[in-house]
């Protein structure tokens, strides 16, 4: 049975007994009624004073707990950056620090660690081939304030620049320079370009370093570019044997040239001398030649003869008494006496070899002429 059918004698939910008055109960006798039990439910005048202390507890409560949420701690590679009602205030050091909490916001920055941001994607280049590229930019921040308010992000600013910086570069280079020897120029126009790019913006970054990661062509062309840049690398390597062995041969070939120019000049030289010590003994042997002929004409042929057979092994004897011309095997000769000499070292070490030369000439008297001579 409910509670306001006819006949319930029960209470209703709001305290009412026979279901005669059943309107909301009075918020004000409510309150009254929670207050005095609060107190203790004494008399009226020890209630109040209760009721302060325990508000005054509250309050100091509320206070500390207000005080210990305003400490914050910056790191030593930080930087504070403190909003006073949502406006710049001031810029705070690394360190343990105090704000007035719900006046104070900090926004605590690094500007030491270096961040990295990438930028990717296909574009076109100047020769109007397709070509992938990916390049990483390092940043660090230097200005705290100028990094949260100059833009609204960024981070997402610098990437849009980096991006809008490398497809002007790419426009304006080859496909054959991006993927071979231009890369190192590639990077430092993207450098300059984005350093010109993000100055107007004054967003408190500096860029340390931009890296170029890749560049490929589209994946349909890749084998016949491969191809391409393996010749072009074979073509390097050639021109740089070629180079290496002309600065190999080069210098033997000056030295070689130097060799020979000295030599010549050398014989000439010696040649020269020659000839001057020759004209020397004709002058010096004309007065005796004129002084004695026939003597001086036997001397000179037999000092001829002497210098012609001291180079051969042979020894050739004309006489003309005989009519017959014989000749000494002295080759045969020494041949023998140096397998002699081989089997008796200690005589060879002893005693030193010696060649007996005989010429045998004739005068005009008729008379032989033995010389004897030591090689």
């Amino acid at each position: 049975m409910a509670w306001n059918e006819p006949g319930n004698q029960g209470k209703d939910p709001w305290g009412n007994r026979g279901g005669k008055d059943q309107g909301p109960p009075d918020l004000d006798e409510v309150f009254r009624k929670f207050t005095s039990r609060f107190g203790g439910g004494g008399n009226g005048g020890g209630s109040g004073n209760l009721s302060k202390m325990g508000v005054a507890l509250v309050l100091v409560g509320a206070v500390i707990v207000w005080g210990l949420s305003g400490l914050y701690k910056v790191e030593e590679a930080e930087r504070g950056v403190v909003l006073q009602f949502g406006q710049y205030h001031d810029l705070v050091g690394p360190g343990l620090k105090w704000k007035p909490t719900f006046v104070q916001t900090v926004y605590p920055i690094n500007i030491q660690r270096v961040n990295r941001l990438n930028a990717s994607g296909v574009m076109l280049t100047q020769d109007e081939n397709v070509v992938t590229v990916q390049m990483e930019v390092q940043y660090r921040i230097e200005d705290p304030r100028k990094y949260l308010f100059s833009v609204t992000n960024p981070d997402q600013s610098l990437s849009e620049a980096l991006d809008s910086a490398l497809r002007y570069v790419v426009g304006h280079t080859t496909m054959d320079n991006i993927l071979t020897v231009g890369r190192e120029q590639v990077r430092s126009d993207t450098w300059a370009e984005l350093d010109g790019i993000i100055e107007p913006y004054d967003m408190g970054i500096r860029v340390v370093d931009v890296a170029f990661k890749e560049a490929r062509p589209p994946e349909e062309v890749k084998p016949a570019f491969d191809d391409a840049i393996a010749a072009q690398e074979d073509e390097e390597r050639y021109v740089q044997e070629a180079t290496a062995y002309t600065r190999q041969v080069e210098p033997q070939a000056r030295g070689r040239a130097e060799r020979m120019l000295r030599e010549a000049s050398a014989y000439k030289e010696r040649v020269v001398l020659e000839a001057e010590g020759e004209v020397a003994r004709f002058t010096s042997l004309l007065p005796q030649y004129e002084a004695a002929p026939e003597v001086t004409r036997e001397r000179l042929y037999l000092e001829t003869m002497e210098q012609v057979y001291s180079s051969t092994s042979k020894v050739m004897v004309d006489n003309k008494e005989g009519g017959s011309m014989f000749y000494l095997p002295l080759d045969k000769i020494i041949q023998g006496q140096s397998q002699n000499t081989q089997m008796a070292p200690a005589q060879q070490q002893s005693a030193p070899n010696r060649s007996v030369r005989t010429d045998t000439t004739n005068d005009r008297a008729g008379r032989s002429t033995t010389r004897q001579g030591r090689n």
